[in-house]
């Protein structure tokens, strides 16, 4: 757990934008798929549809869209970007996408790199760059999360495809001075003991090689999930891991003016919303219209309060990632908003 050192520089969140595909799928067409319905969808997991990437599309395209957002709200030139960090598991590009939409922005000073760590990723990669802003290293980054799940999914799993769809989401933000520091503290946690609750594993394809030898063939099988344990873990953990948060920071739930969490099960958020006494007006969630949509779910939240007036400059948040690795992790942070 870490709370912001004194006398560093601040981290200030002053943009955001997300991008959707234009691809809807609403619960009845999946019943054309799988024996599902659109009841049995929303009462297990609060969904009611999704946004699927067709064709002509990609997740570097819904990446540099919500990055683009992201610069004009916070009024940047990307030529002033020091770092573009992409949270994703579904890279176009195994050998990391980042640069590419460094090079779509023109963010021609930046350095790009990917870090994937699932659901959990976006506020990995954001603790993640904030820690170059503290020490005065870099100056702005892009942090995005992103994903296109539909392309791992098996569609003919009715426990597991009703659940996904694809976005991105992307966070501005800027070095400031420590009394405007807008990232209050964190607390990131991995437990790779519990990592075949839910997986993308390699498929173990071995091919000829040479007489008397083979080689693996490249590619990875459809997601692999125990739904059961996976809603166990999110509503022991992120309770455990925000409420410790809060008590090492002496802030009471009351005090919180949002609850944002990774958007996996309406369930899983109205048990923590319960855990804390929180109003339901005070959980934000859009996971009705999107599903889960992994690393790109916090920031998509996020942008569609902040551009309906929401989530106002100095607002407190509570945010909390949590899926595949397993991992899970929790961060206070307050809203800055562009100067």
């Amino acid at each position: 757990m870490a709370q912001a050192p004194p006398n560093l520089p601040g981290v200030a969140l002053v943009g955001c934008g997300s991008s959707t595909p234009a691809q809807r799928v609403i619960n009845d067409e999946l019943g054309q798929r799988v024996e599902t319905s659109d009841a049995w969808i929303q009462t297990r997991t609060g969904i009611r549809e999704r946004k699927v990437v067709a064709k002509g599309e990609t997740v570097n395209d819904l990446s540099y869209r919500a990055a683009e957002s992201a610069l004009q709200m916070a009024g940047w030139d990307a030529e002033t970007v020091d770092l573009v960090l992409l949270a994703t598991s579904t890279p176009d590009d195994l050998f990391g996408s980042a640069p590419q939409i460094q090079a779509m922005l023109g963010a021609s000073k930046a350095v790009a790199f990917d870090l994937t760590a699932a659901c959990s990723g976006f506020l990995f990669a954001l603790v993640t760059a904030s820690q170059f802003l503290r020490t005065g290293s870099i100056k702005r980054a892009l942090v995005i999360g992103a994903d296109q799940l539909s392309r791992w999914v098996d569609w003919d799993d009715r426990r597991s495809c009703v659940l996904f769809g694809d976005g991105a989401g992307a966070v501005a933000i800027e070095s400031t001075n420590s009394n405007q520091n807008g990232l209050l503290a964190f607390d990131l946690k991995s437990d790779g003991k519990r990592g075949g609750c839910l997986n993308l594993p390699q498929r173990r394809d071995y091919l000829d090689l040479v007489t008397g030898k083979t080689h693996q063939k490249g590619g990875y099988s459809t997601i692999e999930m125990n739904g059961q344990e996976v809603y166990k873990f999110a509503v022991r953990e992120v309770p455990s891991i925000l409420d410790n948060l809060l008590k090492v920071n002496n802030i009471k739930p009351e005090c919180l003016d949002w609850l944002l969490l990774h958007q996996a099960n309406q369930r899983i958020l109205d048990a923590v919303a319960d855990r804390f006494k929180l109003p339901r007006e005070k959980v934000l969630s859009n996971l009705e219209s999107y599903g889960n949509t992994s690393a790109a779910t916090i920031p998509l939240m996020l942008d569609e309060a902040v551009r309906d007036g929401r989530v106002q400059s100095g607002h407190l948040i509570a945010s909390s990632g949590f899926g595949a690795g397993l991992s899970w992790g929790a961060a206070l942070f307050k809203w800055h908003g562009p100067s």
